[in-house]
């Protein structure tokens, strides 16, 4: 019987993190001079160091990256970055290790690690859109002055239209949104509710008029209301209670993905999530929430995404999590919806296990003239369905919000 080697399994180490292109041309190209050295490198660097069981692949990538941007070892880092894109790895792991080195490297490192990782991406085909840090395109980001602080993020100019996120997710969830409203003429405001991503977390339980009068106060300290109000998910509650409590500082409400009233068996189930939050902290939801979030082929074909929402998710502070999760559970507008004269779209995903179509049916049934718009997609039609979800949001501001 055939036997690998040492040689041979540190080989498959090399081959599966910079490729069989590399590795063969480095192997087949040694001389009796050099190939001691690539033996020496292949066993021991590549079997003894990378296959050691203590860290995960991902993680011994991204500390090459660091370490060779500190030593300005730029062709190792150009040939291990490009190996760690065409892996897979989330680009926010990446651009997080690089902005972690600009402080411990400096900052003409980080410079120059950012430029190579650039083009890689560009001829990769994998560049991010564009985000200009320009007058008008670029996001100001402050807290508010009255308490509990809020994050907010601010951009664009024209109708005045506030963006409000999930629970578990934060401001950034609506960054491609944000942007497209931006530009086609909207003063955009996003903010992070409370007990989320930079915004304060008080001690909870929350409540969900709480939460509207965050809202609230917000639109009273930006000064331009009445604004056109878009959430999603808790966000979509925030925008029924405006809606029924606040009507004045509306000029229109977009629901999406949301829900006006759960029935008893989704409340146990909600108090079942808390209990397991609070023993096991956010990472025990987190592949379960992913799964409720996006549709199967959404999560095959964009990973990047799915990854990139369930670090949000994971970096919520697990307390300010359940505080919101208690006033999402007890939410109890559906009765109230009747006295509702906000113009009003409500946006139901096809596939949405978290807020079926029902749920979003339901409320625009109570609404006078709500329009009902339903997208392929499951929960977070917004990630999930980008241009669908924005096209229906300006339809609505041009159409009914005096946009």
């Amino acid at each position: 019987m055939q036997r690998s080697d040492d040689f041979e399994r540190g080989a498959a180490n090399r081959r599966a993190v910079l490729g069989d292109e590399w590795v063969d041309r480095s192997l087949g190209g040694t001389t009796q001079f050099n190939a001691d050295f690539q033996d020496l490198v292949t066993r021991h660097a590549w079997l003894d160091i990378w296959g050691r069981p203590g860290l995960d692949v991902v993680t011994r990538r991204l500390l090459v990256l660091g370490m060779t941007m500190a030593a300005a070892r730029w062709e190792e880092f150009e040939l291990h970055c490009k190996a760690t894109v065409r892996a897979g790895v989330p680009l926010e792991k990446i651009r997080e290790t690089l902005m972690q080195g600009a402080i411990y490297c400096g900052v003409p490192a980080a410079n120059t690690a950012f430029k190579i990782t650039t083009q890689i991406l560009r001829d990769e085909g994998r560049l991010p859109p564009a985000a200009p840090l320009t007058p008008g395109v670029r996001a100001a980001v402050h807290h508010t002055f009255s308490a509990p602080q809020l994050r907010v993020a601010i951009q664009g100019q024209g109708v005045p239209v506030l963006l409000a996120h999930a629970l578990g997710a934060d401001l950034h969830l609506w960054d491609e949104l944000a942007a497209t409203l931006a530009a086609a003429g909207c003063e955009v405001l996003r903010y992070d509710q409370r007990g989320h991503g930079g915004s304060a977390a008080p001690a909870g339980p929350y409540s969900m008029d709480a939460l509207v009068d965050d809202a609230a106060r917000l639109v009273r300290e930006w000064g331009r209301g009445p604004v056109v109000f878009v959430g999603i998910s808790m966000g979509g509650m925030v925008a029924q209670g405006l809606a029924v409590r606040h009507p004045g500082l509306l000029r229109g409400a977009v629901i999406a993905h949301s829900s006006a009233r759960y029935p008893d068996e989704a409340r146990a189930m909600w108090a079942q999530r808390i209990a397991l939050i609070e023993r096991e902290g956010l990472a025990a939801i987190a592949e379960v929430t992913m799964e409720r979030w996006f549709t199967p082929a959404f999560r095959a074909a964009r990973p990047e995404v799915v990854e990139r929402t369930r670090q949000a998710l994971l970096r919520t502070n697990p307390a300010g999590y359940v505080a919101c999760a208690q006033a999402v559970a007890s939410v109890d507008w559906l009765d109230r919806l009747a006295a509702v004269k906000t113009p009003a779209l409500v946006i139901a995903g096809a596939h949405d296990a978290g807020a079926p179509p029902a749920m979003s049916e339901a409320i625009a049934a109570r609404i006078a003239g709500a329009e009902l718009l339903g997208i392929e997609s499951a929960h977070i039609g917004v990630l999930e369905q980008p241009q669908a979800f924005a096209q229906a949001v300006q339809a609505f501001i041009a159409g009914r919000c005096g946009g």
